[in-house]
């Protein structure tokens, strides 16, 4: 896309966040989800939805749901492979964990050209993944999603491969971590303790125990997938 069609950084947060919204979830997006995803007032999210509705980026029946246009979703792709190509690079290349990248690629990705991403998209070998798992979307804007169903949805006893992680909580990220689920992580589901709201799981040998909230949050695959 060329750099002088690209929407304000404001502009890109919305978008995004309404695509992000509906990457994994059929949920409809409302602008009350945008002012708890984006921390902003209710007031300020209806006007920003109404200029980007204005621009021809946005839809948004009166008191409903806010959908992309075919313009917007272009635009919201476009500012999520710079994200996820930020993202991979600082895990990569200047050793962060995946709990501190999410922050500083926020910043980062409004700042860099279509010659960088490109030329850091060639330099990386032209990942698939960023470092929680989420696809990164081809040049030509092409999405290639795993399919993968939440933990706390997982069938027991089946090889699992843990292949995503929400990323919008860096404490959940650390404890994962500690727990040594990581990406490609092997484990099994031995039960779900609905009435105790844990997932138990052999992760490394070890059994391992994750309340359903954070279970939600981890996306499995069968192992062989």
């Amino acid at each position: 896309m060329p750099e002088q069609e690209r929407p304000s950084p404001t502009a890109e947060d919305y978008l995004k966040a309404v695509w992000r919204a509906q990457e994994w979830s059929d949920a409809p997006v409302t602008p009350s989800d945008l002012a708890a995803a984006l921390g902003a007032a209710r007031s300020t999210v209806s006007e920003t939805v109404r200029r980007l509705t204005d621009q021809g980026l946005l839809t948004h029946r009166s008191y409903g749901t806010v959908t992309l246009t075919d313009a917007g979703r272009r635009r919201a792709i476009d500012v999520v492979r710079r994200h996820r190509l930020v993202e991979t690079f600082l895990v990569q290349m200047l050793g962060y964990t995946w709990d501190e990248v999410h922050e500083d690629a926020e910043i980062i990705e409004h700042a860099v050209s279509d010659r960088f991403v490109a030329r850091l998209d060639a330099a990386l070998g032209h990942p698939r993944r960023d470092p929680h798992g989420d696809p990164i979307p081809d040049a030509d804007g092409a999405v290639h999603a795993p399919a993968a169903t939440t933990l706390d949805l997982a069938p027991t006893s089946r090889p699992l491969r843990l292949v995503r992680v929400a990323d919008d909580d860096p404490a959940l990220l650390r404890h994962l971590a500690d727990l040594g689920l990581h990406l490609d992580t092997a484990m099994t589901v031995l039960e779900h303790q609905t009435y105790a709201g844990l997932v138990l799981l052999e992760v490394n040998g070890a059994e391992q125990r994750l309340g359903t909230t954070a279970a939600r949050s981890i996306w499995v695959s069968d192992l062989g997938d």
